[in-house]
């Protein structure tokens, strides 16, 4: 049985999803960092996320039939880069969750969009059109919006807001550094169905991943992998919704390139007010309308392009 033909458009529905899920395993490792700490939450997303990327790829395959393709250095050398990069991403990511509320730190991440689009062009000379670029400005002006605190600070020094927007920022930019390895990868396979690079793609850096974080929590924190072991329905959800996110992500990104996907993806910032407003039933302020406008005026930009 062959795997169905993507249509040019179906990275649309498949950054969607991949935003949804990405916004369920972000709860959820929110939960096992008060637990198990930022580190082994992050390893939780990446470890228990293996055997569902396993599962992905042998459905892929045997639908897809013959052998696995034919990777090379090139395309694990750029599969690294994004596994590493994407590790610690995920790192700063929920340090900056840890500082204010469960908007903020997705929100500051978001700077990605502008910086994936430079990095695309720089790294794989991918250059963004102007109605593409003009939607990043838009979008991200909406998230800077969104991101603003309620009221300034009454006092100077660090923060947590201010740990927020560094941790954010840096999470931002390392997830622009995945998001180009990972879309580096897929261009160096041309004729695999993305299909198939999104479920190897998925299963070759969460390997990585695993190894290098669980190795080195082995060594420094090993009660980290006990309780991610002891809580392990948590982290379950977390590796199952991760993974999901990240064979979205990397199916889409063997579509079309990365900076119109992580652009699309800033859908996740609806779906995360949605989060916090169900559990904390707080009013949109009339700055966050304006930045929920703009977003949704740059999502729609970057479909238009098409």
């Amino acid at each position: 049985m062959e795997l169905p033909t993507l249509a040019a458009w179906a990275w649309i529905p498949i950054t969607l999803w991949a935003a949804f899920a990405q916004t369920v395993r972000n709860a959820a490792q929110r939960s096992l960092t008060s637990q198990a700490g930022t580190l082994g939450a992050t390893l939780a997303r990446f470890l228990y996320g293996l055997p569902f990327a396993l599962l992905w790829v042998i459905a892929v395959q045997g639908m897809a039939g013959g052998g696995m393709p034919a990777f090379h250095l090139g395309y694990a050398a750029w599969v690294v880069v994004g596994a590493v990069a994407q590790l610690s991403a995920t790192a700063f990511l929920l340090m900056a969750m840890q500082q204010r509320n469960f908007i903020v730190g997705v929100a500051f991440s978001k700077t990605e969009v502008l910086q994936v689009a430079l990095f695309s062009t720089l790294f794989l000379h991918e250059v963004p059109t102007w109605l593409a670029a003009g939607a990043m400005l838009v979008a991200t002006l909406g998230v800077v919006l969104l991101s603003l605190p309620a009221r300034p600070a009454a006092t100077a020094g660090p923060a947590p807001m201010n740990r927020a927007v560094l941790y954010g920022l840096a999470s931002g930019a390392c997830f622009a550094m995945s998001a180009v390895g990972f879309r580096g990868a897929s261009l160096t396979m041309p004729g695999v169905s993305p299909w198939l690079l999104g479920g190897w793609g998925v299963l070759w850096a969460q390997t990585v991943q695993s190894l290098l974080l669980g190795g080195w929590l082995l060594w420094r924190d090993p009660a980290a992998l006990a309780t991610i072991a002891r809580v392990w329905r948590l982290s379950v959800v977390a590796g199952m919704m991760g993974a999901a996110a990240s064979i979205g992500w990397f199916t889409a990104m063997a579509i079309r390139p990365a900076a119109d996907v992580r652009t699309l993806g800033l859908i996740e910032v609806f779906f995360s007010y949605l989060v916090s407003r169900k559990i904390f039933r707080e009013k949109l302020r009339p700055a966050e309308r304006w930045g929920l406008g703009l977003v949704l005026l740059g999502l729609v930009g970057i479909c238009l392009q098409l």
